[in-house]
């Protein structure tokens, strides 16, 4: 297995576990922290694998980070829209 495959299934574990934890903030502060570690990671399997496997890691951080990606999609709704929708 690559470095950047290897990588990439040490971010998913990682999550997983980091999700196991009890949170009151609902885990918010490790999710900004696993995205900023994953987009490197991203561009990294990208760049070794091609689009087609970078776009299957790229699904499945979003399976596991689904949360962050639902506001940014309703924000991005929202802008597209003109903000009158709520």
């Amino acid at each position: 297995m690559s470095a950047s495959l290897t990588l990439a299934c040490l971010w998913v574990v990682v999550a997983c576990v980091i999700a196991m934890f009890p949170s009151k903030r609902s885990h918010w502060p490790a999710a900004y922290v696993l995205i900023a570690i994953g987009v490197p990671i991203l561009g990294f399997v990208t760049y070794q694998h091609g689009p087609w496997i970078g776009l299957f890691v790229m699904l499945a951080g979003a399976s596991i980070l689904r949360w962050p990606v639902r506001y940014l999609w309703r924000w991005m709704r929202k802008r597209m829209s003109g903000g009158d929708e709520v």
